[in-house]
C-alpha cells in the first residue's frame, strides 16, 4: 500500500478537512471514491482508522498512528521531488574524489572546465586511493581519480595519466643515483601502506638495497607534508635530505630551482593514474562528459 501514496493522500485530506465531502471537493473526486479509498486502507490494515461523527470525523488509535506515518512519507516525497526537479533542471553538485597527488596538484587546473562542460557545480574530496574508492562504492562521490590500483568488481576503471616517481632534494644531487649513493642520504619515507612505498621498495629490492639500512628521519603519509619537509630542511647539510615523489607534486618547485630531481640509475619508477566510476552509471551522460574530457588531456 505504501507504493500507492494516492490513497494515503486521500486519507490525509479527510483528516485535514475533517469531512469526506470537503475532501472530495478538494481532491476533485466523488465522495463515494473517497469512501472507497478509506475502506481500502481499512481492509488492508484490517482495522478501523476513521469514525464518522455528526460534527465531523474522529481518528481511531490506529488512524492516529497511520496519520503520523503518512506525514513522514509526505515529507520524504516532497524532499525527493525537489531532488528530482534539480536533476530535471540540471541543478545538482557533481562530486569528484581524488587521491592526494591528483587532488592537490593535477585536478585543480581542470575543475573550471569540468564545471563548464556539465553546467553544474563541481566539488572535490581528497584522500588516499582506498578511501576514495570506498566513497565511490558508497555513492558519496560521482567519479574517482586514483593513483593506486584499488580495484573492485562493481567499478569501471580507465587508464588515465602516466606518472613517474623521482628522487628529490632541496640541494643538488646527482642526476642518476646508484645503489651505494642511496645510503649517503637522509630519508623521509611514505607510510607502509602507501602505493608509492611499495613501488619504490620493489625497485630497491631489484637494486639489492635494503631500506632498513637507510637513515630515515621521518615516515609521513601526505605528499604535501613530505615535500614541505624537504623544502624547509637545511640546504647546507652534509647529507642531503631526500624522498621519492610523483613528479606532478614537485614539478613547480623543480622549475623554480627550489627542488632538484634525480632518477635511479638504470631504473624508472612508473605507474598509471586511473579514472573509476560505478558500472551502474556506465551510460550516465554526466559521467561520460567528464570522463571523455579527462581522457582528452593527453599531457597533464
Amino acid at each position: 500500500m505504501l507504493k500507492d501514496f494516492a490513497k494515503l493522500q486521500t486519507f490525509m485530506m479527510v483528516i485535514k478537512e475533517k469531512s469526506f465531502s470537503k475532501a472530495s471537493a478538494k481532491l476533485g473526486i466523488s465522495q463515494p471514491a473517497v469512501t472507497q479509498q478509506i475502506k481500502f486502507i481499512e481492509d488492508y490494515l484490517d482495522t478501523r482508522i476513521v469514525e464518522r461523527k455528526k460534527n465531523g470525523i474522529l481518528l481511531t488509535k490506529e488512524g492516529e498512528d497511520l496519520f503520523r506515518i503518512a506525514q513522514r512519507l509526505e515529507k520524504a516525497i516532497v524532499a525527493s521531488e525537489k531532488d528530482l526537479l534539480k536533476i530535471i533542471n540540471k541543478e545538482f553538485t557533481f562530486v569528484l574524489g581524488a587521491s592526494y597527488a591528483i587532488g592537490n596538484y593535477i585536478l585543480p587546473n581542470y575543475l573550471g572546465e569540468i564545471k563548464k562542460r556539465i553546467n553544474n557545480e563541481v566539488f572535490m574530496n581528497v584522500g588516499d586511493s582506498r578511501s576514495i574508492i570506498e566513497q565511490l562504492e558508497e555513492k558519496k562521490i560521482d567519479l574517482a581519480l586514483i593513483e593506486s590500483p584499488v580495484f573492485i568488481d562493481s567499478m569501471i576503471y580507465r587508464e588515465w595519466v602516466e606518472d613517474e616517481l623521482v628522487l628529490f632534494s632541496n640541494q643538488p644531487i646527482p642526476k642518476n643515483v646508484k645503489a651505494d649513493d642511496l645510503l649517503g642520504f637522509d630519508w623521509i619515507c611514505r607510510d607502509e601502506h602507501s602505493h608509492t612505498r611499495k613501488l619504490t621498495a620493489d625497485i630497491f629490492e631489484e637494486m639489492g638495497v635494503q631500506c632498513s639500512n637507510f637513515n630515515v628521519l621521518a615516515v609521513l603519509g601526505s605528499p604535501t607534508a613530505i615535500k614541505e619537509s624537504v623544502l624547509h630542511s637545511d640546504k647546507n647539510a652534509s647529507r642531503p635530505l631526500v624522498s621519492i615523489m610523483s613528479r606532478h607534486v614537485i614539478q613547480q618547485e623543480i622549475k623554480e630551482g627550489r627542488l632538484f630531481e634525480s632518477r635511479l640509475k638504470n631504473y624508472k619508477i612508473e605507474r598509471k593514474f586511473y579514472i573509476a566510476y560505478s558500472k551502474e552509471r556506465k551510460h550516465d551522460a554526466f559521467i561520460d562528459n567528464v570522463v571523455n574530457y579527462l581522457l582528452s588531456l593527453n599531457k597533464v
